[in-house]
């Protein structure tokens, strides 16, 4: 079974640190936090660096984080951490995210979040490069 192409899509191998785990030795569940706003800050600096943005005072800001956690990572478990863009509304955006050990699928996640005017706060559209590259992979207009 194929799957679906992903939008803007990254991987990366992820090390699972002595501090990462808890006392049962299994990652604690706060580091997927962690390892997410890692992979989404790659993310963002290939496809649509942050500096630019940020010195025209827009940005992404995060609204909403969903995590399942499907099966325990170790110590030493062989990690790759997948993140893509989901969904992409005229303000909104969802990524979507897997880490997986050995080609299965461990966590899942979601985080939706909004570009915004950092100096009202108020969401702003989409960057225009971002909804032509995701429209055309999924050949329909995004809308939301």
């Amino acid at each position: 079974m194929s799957e679906a192409p992903r939008a803007f899509e990254i991987s990366t191998p992820i090390t699972i640190r002595t501090y990462d785990v808890d006392f049962a030795g299994i990652v604690s569940n706060i580091v997927y936090v962690r390892w997410l706003e890692d992979m989404r800050l790659m993310w963002l600096e290939r496809f649509l660096p942050l500096q630019p943005m940020v010195a025209r005072n827009h940005g992404p800001v995060l609204v909403a984080t969903h995590i399942e956690y499907k099966r325990p990572l170790r110590m030493f478990d062989p990690v790759i951490g997948h993140l893509w863009l989901a969904e992409l509304g005229r303000a909104r955006f969802t990524v979507g995210a897997e880490f997986r050990r050995e080609g299965e699928v461990t966590t899942s996640a979601t985080q939706h979040g909004v570009f915004v005017d950092f100096t009202t706060m108020r969401p702003l559209p989409v960057p225009e490069a971002m909804r032509r590259e995701f429209e055309a992979l999924h050949g329909r207009s995004a809308s939301q």
